[in-house]
């Protein structure tokens, strides 16, 4: 059963001071998830754990190209996972990869892959045949999706940069609208390099973000919400259990914004600004 726990004002990322709270003697992990490619704060969860002998999992699903202390998302922890859906900023059109870094998983992880037989083992001579050990499905990719991801990993280096450079444009122009208090921009820790998944804002209220939206999509630009705390969820309440309200998961749901961003953007950040700017001016009005 999953356990949640609220998450940091900051970065909107797990609160590690949290943590050690909701931990019971059925815990296995800690699964930290690297909100909007920035890292959680690892150091301290990877000593909570530990302390308490817990693996940790990082989600790194929206983290690839972003670090902690100059190591790799996804690479700190003994498992991460990173996602390559269309949605991410190096994708295969669907899939991701596991990554792991203890090595005592690491058998058990490529007979899960191998649709739960040792036939990788096989093939390297390790053993006389093959068969079934353990539970296990086709998690191999085809040909033609590790043709288009290697592509796209070969240029990963280049889409990081175009991506930070529209991420910054965008929270150079909102500095000052920040500093108006209409908005809060994201924040960056400086033990974190990010890479640039998603540029939001917060604004006041549910009331006032439900505005902006309509009014943005009025002038042709499509601004979104993002998840419903999994908490709160259908099959979170069914299937997991909150450590307490979660007032900062509650309250910071109802005011986030995306604002779009995408390889391609470039010659429309212009207009997308001036448009949000605009909005956002009337915001005591919304």
């Amino acid at each position: 059963m999953p356990v949640f726990v609220d998450i940091r004002p900051d970065t909107l990322n797990i609160d590690e001071a949290l943590i050690e709270a909701a931990i019971t003697p059925k815990t296995r992990a800690i699964v930290p998830v690297h909100y909007a490619g920035m890292a959680c704060e690892m150091d301290a969860i990877m000593d909570i754990a530990q302390r308490h002998g817990l693996m940790v999992i990082e989600d790194a699903a929206q983290g690839i190209m972003s670090s902690y202390k100059g190591r790799p998302l996804g690479s700190i922890g003994h498992l991460g996972c990173l996602s390559f859906h269309e949605t991410k900023n190096i994708i295969s059109g669907e899939g991701g990869a596991l990554l792991i870094n203890d090595d005592s998983l690491a058998n058990r992880a490529e007979i899960i892959r191998e649709k739960g037989t040792n036939r990788s083992q096989f093939f390297r001579g390790q053993v006389d045949k093959y068969t079934w050990c353990d539970i296990g499905s086709s998690y191999l990719p085809g040909e033609l999706i590790a043709a288009f991801l290697w592509a796209q990993m070969e240029e990963a280096d280049e889409i990081t940069r175009q991506r930070l450079s529209l991420w910054n444009d965008y929270h150079q122009a909102f500095e000052s609208l920040d500093r108006s208090g209409l908005v809060r921009r994201p924040i960056v820790p400086n033990e974190c390099v990010h890479n640039a998944h998603m540029y939001y804002l917060l604004l006041s209220d549910l009331a006032s973000r439900t505005a902006f939206i309509e009014r943005m999509l009025q002038k042709n630009i499509a601004t979104v919400f993002h998840y419903v705390p999994l908490h709160i969820s259908p099959a979170g309440e069914r299937l997991g259990r909150a450590d307490g309200e979660l007032p900062v998961t509650m309250e910071l749901s109802d005011r986030l914004v995306r604002l779009p961003l995408w390889i391609g953007l470039g010659e429309h950040i212009d207009e997308v600004i001036s448009t949000v700017s605009s909005v956002l001016s009337n915001v005591t009005k919304l």
